[in-house]
């Protein structure tokens, strides 16, 4: 991932994150079809811009760093294909929250 880092820096204030997988199958071993699958909201933040800037034209840190779990909203995102892996970058205000 930290080459993906270097290659990618996102701007202002977008991160960008990558979702965890879907669950496929059940603790007993079904397999769950592609459309019963819940969508998933959890990801992992891969990179993450300097932050907005304010009024005085200074960067206004994140809340959230490189390797942070955030919960994301059902909808919403810009979809990035980087080395056949699918990424998502987000604007930071529309993380919903960070999970401990």
């Amino acid at each position: 991932m930290s080459g993906l880092a270097k290659r990618l820096l996102p701007l202002l204030d977008r991160v960008l994150v990558q979702r965890a997988e879907a669950l496929t199958k059940t603790k007993g071993g079904i397999v769950i079809p592609e459309k019963a699958q819940a969508k998933v909201l959890q990801a992992t933040v891969v990179a993450v811009g300097p932050g907005a800037r304010n009024k005085n034209g200074d960067h206004i840190p994140l809340a959230v760093k490189v390797g942070d779990q955030v919960l994301l909203p059902e909808f919403g995102g810009t979809k990035v294909e980087l080395e056949q892996k699918e990424y998502h970058l987000f604007r930071e205000s529309d993380i919903l929250a960070k999970l401990e």
